[in-house]
Order: C-alpha cells, then structure tokens, then sequence
C-alpha cells in the first residue's frame, strides 16, 4: 500500500451549518418554553391532587415533576451542545443530548413503576376522590400539556432530535395523564366507581413505559455507536464501490454523534494514478446524496501496479491523472 491522501468533509459540512444552527435555535426556544408551562400546570396539579385525595391527579404532578426537571435537562445540553469542539472534545458537547434523553427514559420507566406501585395497593381500597375537582384541574393540565405538544412539534426538530423526541414524550404521557384522570373523574362522578382512579393510573403507566423503551433503547443504539437507522453499509459500499476508479471499500464505520450528525470513515482502494482527491469528493457527494451522510473521512490507499480489475483504467478513467494532455 502506497498514498494516503485524507478527507474530512469539511466543505459539505460548511454548506449545512446555518440550518444545523437555526433548528437548534429553534429546539432551544420550544423546550424553553415547554418546560416553563409545565412547571405550572405541575404546581397546579400536585395542589389540586392532594386537596382531591386523586391518584391519576398526583401521579400525572409527579410525572409533570419529572417532565419539568427532563426538559430542564434536555435545554441544558443542547445549550452545552453549542459550544464549539476542542482538542480534549474533538466533537463538542453534542452528545449531552443523547445522555440527556436516555436520562429522560430512565426517569419515565421509574415514574410508571411508582405510579403502578401505588394504583395497587388502592386497587383494593379505592379511598374517596373529589371527582369534579380533581376534572377541572385535569382539564387545565391537558390544554397546558397540549399547548407544550404544539410549540415542540412545530418549533423543534421532533422527528430527528432523539432529544426532542424524548421531551416531546414526556409532553405526551402528560397529556395522556390528564386525559386519564379526566376520564377517571367523570366515571367517580357519575357512577361513584372510585376504582376507575387506580386503574386508570395503571393504564397511563403503561403508555408511559412504551414511550420510555423507545427511547432508551434508541438512546443506547447511539452511545454503542451503532449504525444509524437508514445507513445500509452494504449499500454504501456497492455504491462507492460503483465510482470510476475504486477498486475495494472496507474498515467501513458509520455512526451517529448525536441526532441529525450521522458520520462515516473508510478506506478506498484505487489503482495508481487515480486523482484521490476527486475520488474523495465524488464519495462524500454521493454519501450526502444517497444516504444523507454530511461528515466523512476517506482514506485512499493505492494498490497494485495497474488498473486491471478496477471500473476504469487508462484513458477511459476520468479520474486517472493520466488521461490528462501531456504538454510537449
């Protein structure tokens, strides 16, 4: 093995900074904003439930509890995500916020088995519940949960942030609560069925473990640096495999800092003569275009005497420094 010639991406990672600095401006504003209607409604129910005697009212407050210290923590590491990299954080603080949403899954999975805890030992004995209040303060915390829903969805970067989405989750087993306890109020009210409290409290434990699993579960994918969902490396390799001129793709790595910064490392081997350094911009176009890959690093090794075996060879290679004129 002979040349090595290295790429860091770094004009295609240049193209999409704004927009990278804007979305997490964005994500900043909506949990900002999110975490301060919360920290409200938390008040106003944790005092609502304890004046009602209400399960499915205290236990969406302590959810609310654990929302409003995961939303803290999820702005405070995209804030420490913006700072820039150094030579003991070659890639910043981005990834704060993946330890910040598997945080935010480790906390729902504890409050839905303290929430199950408690529905069952009043399961059986059901104690009585000031249902019409225990309603309107419910019916406050779903709008207030609705309106935090509404400002993370539509200015934040819930599909792709792994840490909005975990926030976003929180937002919506709040909601899920209130819709609960509302339920669970008017069946008290109605039918005096003051069991319909711990029950639905379980129900509303269990939607709120679902949520958790998948974020935990995305959350440790990442921090064991595995694959990005999306990132199918045979296909990665069959297609740099496919540009003129390489012969072989292996040491292949791709995986994700944090949420939207998916990276990619490998060796590609070329015959001699090969211009590596367009070898190296056709791959880290065709891997921003194919695979939505921004940040990549090529090795390019050169092998063997001759072109024989490779995609191109000669002067039918438009990579081949020689087929370029040769002055007289």
């Amino acid at each position: 093995m002979g040349k090595h010639d290295y790429d860091h991406g770094h004009g295609s990672e240049h193209s999409h900074g704004h927009s990278h600095g804007l979305q997490r401006e964005g994500n900043s504003k909506a949990l900002a904003w999110a975490f301060g209607i919360t920290a409200v409604i938390m008040v106003a129910e944790a005092v609502g439930g304890w004046m009602t005697n209400s399960l499915a009212l205290m236990s969406d407050a302590g959810h609310m509890l654990s929302d409003a210290a995961s939303l803290g923590l999820s702005l405070l590491a995209i804030r420490f995500a913006q700072r820039a990299s150094s030579p003991s954080n070659s890639y910043g603080y981005r990834r704060l916020e993946i330890l910040a949403a598997l945080a935010n899954g480790i906390a729902l999975f504890g409050i839905a088995v303290a929430i199950t805890w408690e529905a069952w030992h009043r399961l059986f004995a059901p104690p009585t519940v000031a249902s019409l209040p225990m309603m309107g303060i419910a019916v406050i915390g779903l709008l207030a949960n609705l309106a935090s829903a509404w400002v993370l969805l539509h200015q934040g970067d819930v599909k792709d942030n792994l840490n909005l989405r975990s926030a976003y989750l929180h937002v919506l087993g709040d909601a899920l609560g209130s819709v609960g306890a509302i339920f669970a109020g008017a069946v008290m009210y109605f039918y005096g069925w003051y069991i319909a409290d711990p029950i639905i409290s379980v129900f509303v434990a269990l939607l709120i473990l679902r949520g958790a699993w998948g974020v935990v579960s995305q959350s440790l994918h990442i921090l064991m640096e595995g694959t990005p969902a999306g990132s199918d490396i045979e296909a990665i390799v069959a297609s740099l495999e496919s540009i003129p001129g390489v012969a072989n793709v292996h040491d292949v790595h791709v995986w994700s800092v944090t949420s939207g910064y998916d990276v990619f490392s490998g060796h590609l081997v070329v015959c001699p003569g090969i211009n590596a350094s367009q070898v190296i911009a056709e791959g880290s176009a065709l891997l921003e275009r194919q695979f939505g890959i921004r940040h990549t690093t090529m090795q390019v090794l050169v092998e063997g005497d001759d072109c024989s075996g490779l995609n191109c060879q000669g002067d039918n290679c438009p990579f081949d420094d020689r087929s370029q004129p040769k002055s007289k």
